[in-house]
């Protein structure tokens, strides 16, 4: 039995025509998987540049709170300082204030010894005022710079005045011409002293 030739052709002719088709219909496929992809990628790129931004935002919010701390510590600091010089100013003023009305006192003393008759012994009256006034030094931690004859002179407290016969070992303190005052370790005036030597 033969076949009919048209038939064949008709055959093969669907059987070719159904090739490209099916052909065409996977290429369309992997383009719109290839485009899903694509759209899938874009989408978490934006996601992730959105993160980045709200990140770089929160960094700069922080940033900014922190510069506004420091300012305010610095400003805090500073007035804490202001603060701190104005009562130590204060305390100096007050320490000075009450040492001076102390010292009036020590004045008027004196002016009254010397209003007193030209007769009149006034070294009594003298005399008090200067216990009186050692004792304020005594209390401000001054101490008075008064070296016995015979002492070795001390550069940093005694002020050599001269060189002078005495029957005192030579180089040493021959008599004080001046006291001196130290106070808290702080030679405030070198005593002035006269010294002995074999060659005066």
């Amino acid at each position: 039995m033969s076949e009919d030739p048209a038939a064949v052709d008709e055959s093969a002719s669907k059987s070719d025509d159904s090739e490209p088709e099916e052909a065409e219909t996977a290429g369309t496929d992997l383009f719109e998987e290839e485009e899903e992809e694509e759209e899938e990628e874009f989408f978490d790129d934006e996601q992730r540049v959105e993160e980045l931004k709200a990140e770089l935002e929160a960094k700069d919010a922080e940033i900014e709170d922190l510069t506004d701390k420091l300012s305010r510590s610095r400003a805090d600091f500073q007035n804490y300082k202001k603060r701190m010089q104005n009562k130590q100013e204060e305390m100096q003023a007050r320490a000075t204030e009450d040492l001076v009305s102390r010292f009036t006192k020590i004045r008027e003393n004196l002016v009254r010894a010397l209003d007193q008759d030209q007769d009149a012994d006034i070294r009594p009256g003298i005399q008090s005022t200067l216990d009186e006034l050692d004792a304020i030094l005594d209390e401000e931690n001054v101490e008075i710079i008064s070296p016995e004859p015979g002492e070795a002179v001390d550069p940093q407290r005694h002020e050599v005045m001269m060189n002078v016969a005495s029957d005192q070992p030579d180089g040493t303190v021959a008599d004080v011409y001046q006291a001196g005052y130290e106070m808290a370790g702080k030679v405030l005036q070198a005593a002035q002293v006269t010294v002995s030597s074999d060659d005066a």
